[in-house]
């Protein structure tokens, strides 16, 4: 599959560090391999949207839109039922506008929270009409452009760190240089989540080779085996504390049929999921 690499490959000519794309599409894609060049905020009007990134994961429906932070991630898009097609109004800005940010406003950290690649909000009033600003700015000159963009990226920066606060603006220009901890990380947040050896070596920015030798190095097992045992082990936690059947749930711990599930099940538990389920 061919990586898509944004910016760069919108119908769009930006000079501009802050810049706005209106995103519509008729045409559903599924886990495609994206490179964000710039961080960007994708404020979805039609359609759902999910992404996976090294150490988080979302999937939004047009109530919500989402924070992203340049580097590696796959990207499902689907239509909207209503209106038959996919939007999504698309805010690029690189890691020196977000520099910029905080030392003009004097912000510091204010406590260590776990850092992530990707936050999800919920629109309100003031949000909605934000993006409804953005949507007459590319037909002004240049020179006015980035004045009001760069006025428009404070503005929904300060909105945000009103109520989120300013951990989201550290964890967009993190550059952790801990790779083995990085690398961990994406396995770990990935481990329910449907992914490919390729999705994840995408995700890792690594070759499938070589994120088969790191993997084994960390997990001291091989990735399907590992993943394999994470997902019965979810299995058990989900029959047991969720109450769900066997039926619900083989397809989501990544299993094509019942009796292969069940099968599965009795060989690394001793018991079958119906038995688990009453001791």
């Amino acid at each position: 599959m061919k990586v898509i690499t944004l910016p760069d490959e919108l119908n769009f000519n930006s000079s501009l560090s802050i810049s706005v794309y209106d995103y519509e599409s008729a045409k559903e894609i599924s886990k495609q391999q994206i490179l964000l060049n710039k961080n960007t905020f994708s404020f979805l009007q039609e359609g759902t949207k999910e992404v996976f990134f090294d150490n988080s994961s979302f999937a939004i429906d047009n109530s919500q839109f989402l924070l992203m932070k340049s580097g590696h991630c796959l990207m499902t898009e689907k239509l909207s039922n209503v209106a038959g097609y996919y939007r999504s109004i698309l805010f690029f800005f690189s890691n020196e506008d977000v520099l910029k940010f905080i030392r003009k406003f004097e912000l510091s950290p204010t406590d260590s929270r776990k850092l992530y690649s990707t936050y999800l909000f919920t629109y309100d009033s003031f949000i909605k009409t934000f993006v409804d600003s953005l949507l007459g700015i590319s037909k002004l000159s240049s020179p006015i452009q980035k004045n009001i963009l760069d006025a428009k990226f404070e503005e929904i920066m300060l909105y945000l760190i009103e109520f989120k606060g300013v951990s989201f603006l550290y964890s967009i220009i993190n550059n952790s240089d801990n790779q083995s901890q990085r690398f961990i990380q994406t396995i770990e947040s990935n481990q329910l989540n449907k992914l490919t050896i390729k999705e994840l070596s995408f995700l890792s920015n690594m070759s499938v080779s070589t994120f088969k030798r790191e993997f084994e190095k960390h997990f001291q097992n091989s990735p399907s085996k590992w993943f394999r045992k994470k997902r019965l082990e979810h299995s058990a936690f989900l029959l047991k504390n969720k109450s769900k059947r066997p039926s619900d749930i083989y397809e989501e711990i990544g299993y094509e049929n019942l009796s292969s599930f069940i099968q599965a099940f009795k060989l690394k538990f001793g018991v079958t999921p119906k038995q688990h389920q009453s001791n």
